[in-house]
């Protein structure tokens, strides 16, 4: 999937730059210049979810019954379905793409697959938790964090860097999930914050010191939950959820969150952006309004533990501001190049 979607990335490019090339074609000039079409509904809409069913399905059951548009939903992993975006193209049937990290947001906006939001729409959540180009606007923050187990480790025994989980004392200690989203958005951040060699140098380190390899962030949470594992590199809303069911007081597992600063510590967001063949899709609009509506939002916090991002919905009590996890050094606009992330964990054999 790694060499695929990054050919697709490619492949994407190069359509685009053909279609700038042809910007001498009259037909092409006379359609750039035609009057804007209004928005029209058909009270129907095409969602493409990075998201798992289980979160969003209850929250787009409340879109359905609020609005009276019908959602038919594709669910899958979020890189596959952005590889599945760049190989549909225009002829895509998806109207809204639902991201679990703002890493292949980035990607798909970049590739020219988006179309423009309205002002209104991104300027309802703070800068640094959406597109700086409006292509894409971010729906709730996810913050990094390591758990481990409360039972063989103190507090004060936890790395309070990503580096130090890759020293010989963590061997084999800690649990990671490299296909998933949110860990390839973290390598990316890694990238971005420390430069290629550091960010080489680092993930063959990792790979080197026996990392437990699990399938997604949940897994990683039950591993260290039920002692399997010491260590592991989650979202942080995977615990509180996991809490809720079974109460705090039988959660083995406990958080610490990075230092700040450090590239474990980076807050990503889910997000949405409107395909460019849904330009003019009412529907495909006021579902992207929805999700940063006050409704949406407070669903968020109550039934999956994130961070809301529109203003006038508080975050759980339970977890630490927001704005003190917040690396200054780190633009999320900056975690568009999946791809190469995708390739250096390829390299060191984590996917």
């Amino acid at each position: 999937m790694t060499n695929r979607f990054a050919a697709l990335a490619a492949g994407a490019t190069l359509l685009a730059l053909v279609g700038c090339g042809a910007s001498g074609d009259p037909a092409a000039e006379q359609e750039s210049s035609a009057p804007a079409v209004e928005a029209e509904s058909d009270d129907a809409l095409t969602l493409y979810s990075g998201r798992d069913e289980e979160l969003i399905q209850p929250l787009i059951d409340m879109f359905e019954e609020t609005s009276g548009i019908s959602v038919d939903v594709r669910y899958g992993n979020t890189a596959e379905l952005g590889a599945l975006l760049l190989e549909e193209g225009e002829q895509t049937p998806a109207q809204v793409f639902l991201s679990q990290d703002a890493g292949a947001l980035g990607a798909l906006g970049s590739a020219g697959l988006f179309t423009t939001l309205p002002e209104d729409v991104t300027a309802s959540v703070p800068a640094g938790f959406t597109s700086t180009d409006d292509s894409w606007v971010g729906v709730t923050g996810r913050a990094r964090v390591i758990v481990y187990d409360g039972e063989e480790l103190a507090a004060d025994d936890v790395p309070v860097t990503v580096d130090e989980l890759t020293t010989p004392e963590w061997a084999g200690r800690v649990g990671i999930a490299p296909s998933n989203a949110s860990f390839q958005a973290f390598i990316t951040a890694y990238r971005v914050l420390k430069g290629e060699e550091a960010a080489d140098e680092w993930v063959a380190a990792l790979a080197a010191n026996d990392p437990q390899i699990f399938e997604n962030n949940g897994a990683v949470l039950t591993a260290v939950n039920d002692g399997v594992v010491d260590t592991g590199l989650i979202n942080h809303y995977y615990w509180f959820g996991q809490a809720t069911e079974i109460g705090e007081e039988n959660m083995r597992a406990q958080l610490s969150y990075p230092e700040a600063g450090d590239p474990g510590s980076i807050v990503n967001v889910t997000g949405a952006g409107i395909l460019s063949g849904a330009a003019q899709d009412a529907d495909a609009l006021e579902f992207v309004e929805f999700l940063v509506s006050a409704e949406a939002q407070q669903y968020f916090v109550d039934e999956t533990f994130e961070y809301p991002l529109a203003e006038g919905v508080e975050a759980p009590e339970d977890l630490p501001a927001l704005d003190s996890l917040v690396n200054p050094d780190l633009d999320l606009s900056d975690l568009e190049s999946l791809e190469a992330t995708q390739e250096l964990l390829s390299k060191h054999g984590l996917i």
